[in-house]
């Protein structure tokens, strides 16, 4: 059978940039075994052949009504599948979601029966919440960056913006490239819907990627590519102050006034 892949290269590239990132992921160490989920609003580059799929599976619930999701679809890892697997083979382990007329629940249209990833809702809930907003993010991406983990360990790294102001400070690119920073969300049961809400809450707070205390990161971004590339600048800051604190001094870091002079500079958010 053809994949829905077929003749549609502008569908082709969303799946094979997921399978781009999905390697990154894996090579930096950050997706042990199953570690990790990437979800991407595909919906633009559905034509109607697709739309008049069959299901090639049964309708699932999603566990919430997220109306802003009528008719849109996703592109999503599946549970228990490796990053390392989807990057070498993208549709044998994710597939292409729909999203049902009653919004509450999603049936899996091509290439293969991969069931979602287990913390799918609250990744739709995401998606719900960003085209509620007028956002033209369409990828989220959630791995576990070890430096960053490890810093969520420390309680002074988690009040607000300090563990921010610590990785801008680092290098210049930090500033430059995630400008709004890294939002906390204190521990919470992974998958549940209360993550979901206060990640939402986290990115309503103006912020585009999320520390999950000793869990990971959650990033969203116009395309997988860029929502990888901030958690990758957040970590190499994360490496310097690191490697520094190994050498035996804590990093002084960029000066308040000299990031100032950044955010001038480049016109940054913050």
């Amino acid at each position: 059978m053809a994949s829905i892949l077929e003749n549609r290269p502008m569908l082709a590239k969303q799946v094979n940039d997921v399978a781009e990132v999905a390697g990154y992921l894996w090579q930096k160490g950050w997706a042990e075994r199953n570690g990790g989920n990437i979800t991407v609003n595909i919906t633009e580059y559905v034509d109607d052949a697709i739309r008049i799929m069959p299901a090639i599976g049964p309708v699932t619930p999603i566990g919430m009504t997220l109306p802003n999701l009528k008719g849109c679809y996703f592109y999503c890892k599946g549970t228990n599948r490796r990053m390392r697997d989807l990057a070498r083979w993208p549709m044998e382990n994710g597939s292409v979601i729909r999203i049902t007329d009653d919004c509450a629940h999603y049936e899996i249209i091509a290439d293969n029966l991969v069931k979602p990833t287990s913390e799918l809702p609250s990744h739709l809930a995401v998606h719900n919440y960003l085209i509620g907003k007028g956002s033209n993010y369409k990828a989220s991406v959630h791995t576990h960056p070890i430096e960053l983990v490890a810093m969520s360990h420390n309680p002074e790294f988690l009040k607000k913006d300090v563990l921010s102001n610590i990785l801008w400070s680092m290098i210049p690119e930090t500033k430059a490239f995630c400008p709004r920073g890294l939002g906390i969300v204190p521990y919470m049961l992974p998958s549940s819907n209360e993550l979901a809400e206060a990640t939402i809450k986290a990115i309503d707070d103006d912020y585009d990627v999320v520390m999950w205390e000793k869990h990971g990161v959650f990033s969203v971004a116009e395309n997988v590519l860029e929502a990888f590339d901030m958690i990758d600048v957040l970590t190499k800051s994360a490496d310097i102050y690191m490697d520094a604190c190994a050498m035996g001094f804590k990093p002084v870091g960029m000066s308040d006034e000299q990031m100032s002079e950044m955010t001038k500079a480049f016109n940054l958010p913050k």
